[in-house]
């Protein structure tokens, strides 16, 4: 763990992390822990160190353990393979959707229907995994589309047959 300035750097067995942080928050290395300090108890400085706090400790879980998201494709026809580094998706559409992965983020598929994006950066794992989603989002009346593997579909009814006039 190195600090310059505003700079904080950390290296652990799966890569490096570098993060600028704001200007106002101080991070200071104790023992072998980081400590995140404010200058005041004002609302932007509180809201500012836990962000920071937050910021600092997933860029040590990331560099240690990683982060994944898991996604979930259902519907008739649908399906995801690797192919390479990249995913092609075939959701329905007339041509097959490629996803390559950007440096230090790495997929994989499971069976058809299932995509598993990982690596060290919290925040870009995140963004890959909701622009995969974004490809074909899970729609409410039969539930087909790309979902995250914890997320809860709300369904609704569709039309009934009901009286003609």
């Amino acid at each position: 763990m190195d600090i310059e300035g505003n700079r904080v750097t950390v290296k652990g067995p799966k890569g490096t992390l570098t993060r600028e942080i704001h200007p106002d928050m101080k991070v200071e290395k104790q023992d072998s822990s980081l400590l995140v300090t404010r200058p005041s108890d004002s609302r932007i400085h509180r809201s500012l160190h836990g962000l920071t706090r937050t910021l600092v400790a997933n860029m040590v879980e990331g560099v240690t353990n990683g982060f994944s998201r898991r996604l979930e494709v259902n519907g008739v026809g649908y399906r995801a393979q690797q192919v390479g580094k990249d995913i092609v998706l075939q959701m329905g559409f007339s041509h097959p959707v490629q996803v390559e992965p950007p440096e230090g983020i790495s997929f994989a598929v499971e069976g058809n229907n299932r995509i598993i994006v990982s690596g060290i950066d919290k925040e870009l794992v995140g963004e890959i995994a909701a622009r995969i989603r974004a490809v074909k989002p899970p729609e409410p009346y039969k539930g087909k589309g790309i979902k995250y593997a914890e997320e809860q579909i709300r369904r609704k009814v569709g039309k009934t047959g009901g009286k003609k006039k």
